[in-house]
């Protein structure tokens, strides 16, 4: 069973920066697809950036492109999500996701991913 463990989350004034981990346990998969999610108040949970831990490359939702990064740790299956630039609206519980699979197929869809973190939240002031 594989876990997830996102950390990194807080508080910060717009313009800022954060940066988020999540940590992958009970892997016996070569590759997952491993992507960031996030949900604000009364709103859905938006997919805005995926990696696959075996290669490849990332893919970003066009609310974030060029303001946030998502790369492979040296750690095995740890993934980081280097925000910058925050700004209000930003603010949502951000939480990580996996499946066993290629990110091509599960894109940025809920119902792409089998494996859920806690989530972690994320607050930006004005």
């Amino acid at each position: 069973q594989v876990q997830l463990v996102e950390t990194g989350g807080g508080s910060v004034q717009a313009g800022g920066s954060l940066r988020l981990s999540c940590a992958a346990s009970g892997v016996f998969y070569s590759n997952l697809c491993m992507a960031w999610f996030r949900q604000a108040p009364g709103k859905e949970r938006e997919g805005f950036a995926t990696i696959e831990t075996g290669g490849g490359g990332t893919y970003y939702a066009d609310s974030v492109k060029g303001r946030f990064t998502i790369s492979r740790g040296a750690a095995k299956d740890t993934v980081y999500l280097q925000m910058n630039s925050l700004k209000p609206e930003d603010t949502a519980m951000y939480y990580c996701a996996a499946i066993p699979s290629s990110c091509a197929v599960s894109g940025f869809q809920t119902s792409g991913y089998n494996y859920w973190g806690q989530g972690t939240q994320v607050t930006v002031s004005s």
